[in-house]
């Protein structure tokens, strides 16, 4: 074996400024973890590149060198062979490289061995070092399986098209107008991007009915259509980005009448949309380098 990994094990530094952590409740991050459709999209927005890779080599790297960022954990370092390139701004060689945190045994042991199980990788390319990875988060590396692939592919399908929701940055405005009869009404919510386009939440109530609602990412907005599907881009969007409550100011409804409806609407919306749950310790943040973000981020 080449000794470069040595120097690597030495010399790089993790970038820990991409990573938050989540609550104290979260679960670990270990090999039979349940890895939820929010995790694997919050790791997918922030990748400049997700790959299948399968390990060749793992080696626990000493913590006086290069301790995990989290107690119960220790770094590895990794060589694999890239077998699929899921997505990518740029090419990817054959060989890979990269640092990832797993969690210890109970008895502070390292994990199991991964040589020779293939593994998802969520990284970027490290500039003037070709084959050489840093993980978005430093536990960024998910154990393959038929289910997830399924999940991963089908989430980064809808991520890429044109018309895949942007991502939402607030609430700009509510506003509830009563119809001509009792009971009849209708609520917008307005909400910020990212990219400055479009995006909307309509609520619509008649007469003996449930209140029926749906999201649009147009500035054409369409009178039929339903909630979106769990699990999907458009629900990951709104679930997991709208505040709890709107912001003071934000309800520029007539009358405080309309002011209480459009306020119960947005909890009625909430409630509909469910919990984004997760459970990885760590949170990347979105960046420039994601071949998700905008050219313009």
């Amino acid at each position: 074996m080449s000794v470069n990994w040595r120097n690597l094990i030495a010399g790089t530094l993790w970038v820990t400024a991409v990573a938050h952590s989540v609550p104290a409740n979260a679960q670990p991050t270990g090999p039979g973890q349940s890895v939820t459709y929010a995790d694997i999209a919050d790791l997918s927005y922030s990748a400049g590149l997700v790959a299948l890779v399968r390990v060749d080599t793992m080696i626990a790297v000493d913590p006086s060198r290069s301790a995990a960022v989290r107690p119960g954990y220790g770094r590895f370092y990794i060589e694999a062979e890239a077998r699929s390139l899921l997505v990518s701004r740029t090419p990817l060689g054959r060989k890979v490289r990269y640092l990832v945190d797993l969690p210890l045994d109970w008895r502070g042991s390292r994990p199991d061995d991964l040589e020779g199980e293939e593994v998802f990788v969520f990284a970027r390319s490290v500039a003037g070092k070709p084959g050489e990875l840093q993980l978005v988060t430093p536990t960024a590396q998910l154990r393959w399986n038929p289910a997830r692939e399924a999940r991963l592919r089908g989430l980064l399908r809808e991520a890429v098209s044109p018309d895949a929701p942007p991502s939402i940055t607030g609430v700009r405005a509510l506003l509830h107008v009563p119809g001509a009869l009792l009971g009849q009404g209708r609520t917008q919510i307005f909400l910020d991007t990212q990219d400055g386009s479009f995006a909307s939440v309509t609520i619509r109530h008649q007469p003996g009915m449930h209140p029926s609602w749906h999201a649009s990412f147009s500035e054409l907005i369409a009178d039929a259509g339903g909630p979106p599907a769990p699990e999907s881009l458009e629900w990951y969007r709104l679930a997991c980005s709208l505040p709890r409550t709107p912001p003071p100011g934000a309800d520029i409804s007539p009358t405080a009448e309309a002011r209480s409806q459009a306020r119960a609407d947005y909890r009625f919306v909430l409630d509909a949309l469910g919990s984004c749950n997760r459970s990885l310790h760590f949170r990347p943040q979105m960046t420039a380098q994601s071949f998700l973000a905008s050219d313009q981020a």
